[in-house]
C-alpha cells in the first residue's frame, strides 16, 4: 500500500533535508533508495577511468543496504563498471542508461537480446565516425558495447571540440541513431526505448515499495525523475527527487528536483542522514 502524500513536506521549498527524508528514515523496509553514480556518488574526473567513489561513501552505502528494502545505482556506464567504481558487489545496477541490469553478487548483466543486432550498427557509426579531426581536437572515444561516448573533458578548445560533435550527432541521426548530450559528453545510443527512466522501473520492478528516493546531477537523469513524478502521480510511490548540483549542472536539475544538495559532498551529508 502507497503511503499518503501527507509525509512528504507541505511546502518543499522551505523545508529541510530531514523532513524529505524522514518517511523514508522511519520506514526503511518500505523505501529504495537509487543512485546515479559519476557527480553524485563519485567527484567527477578527467579521466572516466579514474573515478572511484569514495570509501567514507562506500561505508555509508554499506550501512543504508542493510537498513533499507533497496539500494541501487544507476549509470550511463555498463554495469559491470559501474559496481566496479562503487566497490559493492552486493547492490542493484542499471548500467548503459537500463540497457543492463545487475543483480546483486550476479556474475553478468542481464540484457534484452534485441540490443544486440542494434549495437552493431552503433560500433559501425563509431568506425566511420572516429579518429582525424575529432583526435586533432582531443575527444576521446569510448566503448560500452550498445553505446557509444565521446568526451571532450579537458581538451584544450571545448567549443571547437563541441561544434565537431554537433556534426557527429546530426550525422548519427540521419541513420537513425540516437545522440545524447551530457556532461562534456556525447553518447551515440541504439534506437530502443532505454533511459535512466525505465532503468528505475527496472530497479523498482515488482519490489512493491511505498517510496522511492533517486539522486542525480545531469541531463540523463532528468529522465530517472520524470519516470518517479510519472509513478507518483499514479499512486503507485511516492518519489523524492534529489538534485546534485556543480556549476555543469544543468538548469533543469535544480529545477525539477525536490530537493538540491551541493555536489557529491552534499549527497553525503543526506546519506548520513539516511543512515542515522
Amino acid at each position: 500500500m502507497v503511503s499518503p502524500k501527507s509525509e512528504l513536506p507541505s511546502d518543499p521549498k522551505s523545508a529541510s533535508p530531514g523532513e524529505f527524508i524522514k518517511p523514508f528514515h522511519e520506514h526503511p523496509a518500505e523505501s529504495g533508495l537509487i543512485f546515479d553514480v559519476d557527480g553524485t556518488l563519485a567527484p567527477i574526473t578527467t579521466r572516466p577511468e579514474d573515478t572511484v567513489v569514495p570509501e567514507a561513501t562506500r561505508s555509508l552505502l554499506r550501512r543504508l543496504e542493510g537498513r533499507y528494502a533497496l539500494v541501487a545505482c544507476i549509470s550511463g556506464r555498463q554495469a559491470a563498471e559501474a559496481r566496479r567504481i562503487v566497490g559493492i558487489d552486493s547492490l542493484t545496477y542499471v548500467g548503459n542508461h537500463g540497457l543492463e541490469l545487475l543483480a546483486p553478487s550476479a556474475a553478468e548483466a542481464a540484457t534484452d537480446p534485441s540490443v544486440s543486432e542494434l549495437a552493431s550498427r552503433v560500433r559501425e557509426f563509431a568506425a566511420a565516425h572516429r579518429g582525424g579531426e575529432l583526435d586533432r581536437l582531443g575527444i576521446r572515444l569510448e566503448d560500452k558495447d550498445a553505446i557509444w561516448v565521446y568526451h571532450w573533458r579537458g581538451v584544450e578548445d571545448e567549443e571547437a571540440a563541441r561544434r565537431e560533435l554537433e556534426r557527429v550527432a546530426t550525422e548519427a541521426e540521419r541513420d537513425g541513431l540516437v545522440p545524447h548530450w551530457g556532461r562534456k559528453i556525447l553518447e551515440i545510443r541504439p534506437p530502443v526505448d532505454a533511459d535512466k527512466g525505465t532503468g528505475v522501473e527496472a530497479a523498482l520492478d515488482e519490489r512493491g515499495l511505498a517510496r522511492a528516493l533517486y539522486a542525480g546531477d545531469d541531463t540523463t537523469d532528468l529522465d530517472a525523475f520524470r519516470k518517479l513524478r510519472e509513478l507518483d502521480d499514479a499512486g503507485e510511490i511516492r518519489a523524492v527527487c534529489v538534485g546534485v548540483h556543480s556549476s555543469e549542472a544543468p538548469r533543469a536539475i535544480t529545477d525539477e528536483a525536490d530537493l538540491v544538495v551541493e555536489g557529491p559532498d552534499g549527497l553525503v551529508s543526506l546519506l548520513e542522514l539516511l543512515a542515522a
